[in-house]
């Protein structure tokens, strides 16, 4: 048995002064630091504006853990005296920040600096300058914030034939700011959507023009936008970059090197844990069948939650996902539909007496859900005084319900509409199991609206599960325990639309993926009714897609396994 989509992760510098200094990383500055300020990679959050919270590493980490703290305190002194005149040179510092993965630490400085930046801009009337490379990052931070900015802003930057000046094809450095900027745009934004694509044009025309080291740099930003990567993943690649600057830069440095050891010493930690839970539980003993990758389980948590003071709530959200895994199997590979069908309406009336006439492996597999979503009720109900056991059982079973339509489709031969197959698989993603289970763990502003908000599939979370589904799609991978190639939106697009190419449908499928993303920007600007971590897991989801659907011709993912090594097992030298 196999259906029509896999589900969720399954196979398939400055100068040390307070003045408004120009950009300290400008290509034109031939240091190693400007090399930093252009690679795009970032695991920004897009927070509601003035929702700061500090987050800290609770573990004890001895001598290094005080070297940590008096560090961070440094850099946090100096990150307020720089922001108190709201300079361009804090931006500057919340950019390094963000990019080097140590913004979880100063999101209060942050939140006060970006709010201040937003106030002076809408005392100005909107007016932001004419410096290109100012312009575009001032307006990325404040909408990665969620303030919402106008993009009629970059209308400043136009001809008379209502087109970007020629003459900024020699501004690289204004261009990949632009470039970055086009990244956060939401539906109905068309100079963004020009942005991107007339800052792509020229910095690609302008390479053959730059040395190796800007080639790099210009080849990063356009590959791994910044909005759109994982500064955790890449946090390494801007280690080194400020070895002939003084001031801040150094200290950031040095403190993003501290951190970095110390978070993977806490991951590798929970990996143990949850390969000792995994031991534990003897599912994998019970359940021949059941994948045996704990590691694999918890790189989505890992990607999600990544706040150091977060590790209680990374190895829980390990748990549901690896019975994602194993029931997506069950429905996949081993189950007949007359069990399959049996299974469901026992997940939806979460019921052991619909399990009679079920197979051995289905009863387990059910009580090992059963236990595990109570189990996690009762610590959320502990923790932060409300139980979320209603809400997860709706998410199991609606999970369960969309495998079985995709079960029956490739039983019966039946081919749905693409738009069909789509509203289905979005939920048959697994996403939306992950994201639920995220936002009751983290326990931050769940009411009975918020609860029911997340129930009813809201765009925070149906556009990365559409974004993740999508991707997958574009993809040639196959799930290494099934026979043949799942059925694709690609596949029935084409079905339907009689004449139609696949390259045509590829590229409609690209560009639903760039509306799911709009859609995404647009659900992260305030008024946001849930919590800015919440936010951040979305985002994060999305970010990781590309990195987990990138497969080569041997459908491996050694981009993926490579980050995952460096993250996770390559600790850097102070």
């Amino acid at each position: 048995m196999a259906s029509t989509t896999e589900s969720f992760f399954a196979p398939s510098n400055a100068p040390n002064s307070h003045t408004d200094n120009p950009n300290p990383y400008s290509l034109s500055s031939m240091t190693s630091a400007q090399h930093y300020w252009s690679i795009a990679h970032d695991l920004t959050s897009a927070s509601p504006p003035l929702e700061p919270h500090n987050y800290g590493i609770k573990h004890d980490m001895g001598s290094v853990g005080v070297q940590h703290k008096q560090k961070m305190e440094v850099c946090r002194h100096v990150l307020r005296k720089i922001g108190e005149d709201h300079t361009f040179e804090s931006l500057y510092m919340i950019d390094a920040i963000q990019r080097l993965g140590i913004d979880n630490y100063f999101q209060e400085e942050i939140g006060a600096i970006l709010h201040g930046h937003y106030v002076k801009y809408v005392a100005h009337g909107g007016d932001c300058g004419h410096e290109l490379h100012k312009v575009a990052l001032r307006f990325r931070l404040l909408r990665q914030q969620g303030y919402y900015v106008p993009a009629d802003i970059f209308n400043n930057f136009k001809g008379k034939e209502g087109k970007f000046n020629k003459e900024l094809a020699e501004d690289i450095n204004g261009l990949m700011a632009l470039y970055e900027a086009s990244q956060l745009n939401i539906e109905d934004e068309d100079i963004l959507d020009e942005a991107g694509k007339f800052s792509e044009q020229q910095l690609n025309a302008r390479v053959r023009h730059l040395d190796e080291s800007q080639v790099r740099v210009v080849g990063n930003t356009l590959r791994h936008p910044y909005h759109k990567s994982l500064a955790r993943f890449m946090a390494k690649s801007f280690f080194g970059n400020f070895q002939q600057i003084n001031g801040w830069p150094n200290d950031l440095e040095l403190l993003a090197k501290m951190d970095f050891n110390m978070v993977q010493s806490m991951h590798q930690k929970e990996i143990a844990q949850i390969s000792k839970w995994w031991a534990d539980l003897g599912l994998s003993k019970e359940l021949k069948f059941a994948r045996n990758q704990p590691l694999k389980w918890y790189i989505c948590s890992m990607v999600c939650l990544t706040d150091p003071d977060m590790s209680d709530e990374r190895v829980e959200l390990t748990k549901p996902i690896s019975l994602i895994y194993i029931i997506d199997d069950i429905f996949d590979v081993y189950g007949t539909i007359e069990e399959l069908t049996l299974f469901t309406e026992a997940v939806n009336k979460w019921d052991f007496a619909a399990l009679e006439q079920l197979p051995e492996y289905m009863k387990i597999c059910f009580k090992a859900l059963y236990d595990i979503t109570n189990e996690i009720s009762n610590k959320i109900h502990q923790k932060h005084g409300w139980n979320p056991i209603d809400a997860l059982r709706k998410t199991w079973a609606s999970l369960c319900n969309a495998f079985l339509v995709e079960a029956k489709w490739f039983a019966s031969g039946h081919s749905p509409k693409s738009e069909e197959y789509l509203e289905n698989a979005v939920i048959s993603s697994g996403v939306h199991v992950v994201l639920v289970h995220t936002f009751f763990l983290l326990g931050q502003r769940v009411t009975k609206e918020t609860e029911d908000l997340v129930d009813n599939l809201p765009g925070i979370i149906s556009s990365p599960a559409t974004i993740l589904r999508l991707w997958d799609d574009l993809g040639s991978a196959m799930d290494e325990s099934q026979e043949g190639r799942d059925g694709s939106y690609i596949d029935y697009y084409v079905k339907e639309h009689q004449g139609c190419s696949i390259k045509e449908a590829r590229e409609k499928v690209v560009s639903m993926i760039a509306d799911a993303w709009k859609r995404l920007n647009k659900e992260c600007l305030s008024p946001n009714p849930f919590p800015a971590a919440f936010t951040k897991a979305s985002l994060n989801i999305a970010r990781m897609v590309p990195l987990l659907y990138n497969y080569d011709d041997n459908h491996c993912l050694p981009s993926f396994q490579e980050h995952l090594k460096s993250v996770l097992y390559e600790s850097v030298s102070l």
